[in-house]
């Protein structure tokens, strides 16, 4: 588990950095993207670090992200993860910093030997309200 604990914590502390590809190589070719941003789905052409290298341009500098709440199962060359992660940072523009808590669930497979991300899904919850808002302000 500390394999699969430091593939998950190394790729959040790269984001800082912004180096793309040392991220990207945390992933297994195919990988399945449910992240915040549209569409539901993320489409499979736009993996990559040219797809990440754009989303980071959008800060003053890349976005820190925290990892918390940590929680991994495995069997054999399969696992899962949990958490819940927060996403820092300045929009390009803007002067004012944002943070962001949302929820993780990763799933990864053991393949010659390393540990690879073959599914990530991020999600935000929303209001019950009937207003549909986005729950940014909460905190774990």
């Amino acid at each position: 588990m500390n394999e699969i604990q430091e593939v998950i914590e190394r790729k959040a502390a790269l984001l800082e950095t912004g180096d793309a590809k040392a991220i990207m190589a945390y992933y297994a070719p195919g990988f399945v993207e449910y992240n915040l941003a549209p569409p539901l789905r993320q489409p499979v052409e736009g993996q990559g670090a040219a797809g990440l290298e754009a989303w980071m341009a959008g800060f003053e500098k890349p976005p820190r992200r925290e990892v918390t709440q940590l929680e991994i199962t495995t069997d054999g060359d399969v696992a899962f993860a949990t958490s819940i992660d927060r996403m820092s940072g300045v929009p390009r523009g803007s002067t004012e910093a944002f943070s962001l808590w949302f929820r993780v669930t990763v799933g990864l497979r053991r393949i010659d030997g390393r540990w690879l991300v073959t599914h990530e899904h991020e999600s935000v919850p929303f209001e019950m309200d009937g207003s549909f808002r986005a729950s940014t302000g909460l905190t774990p």
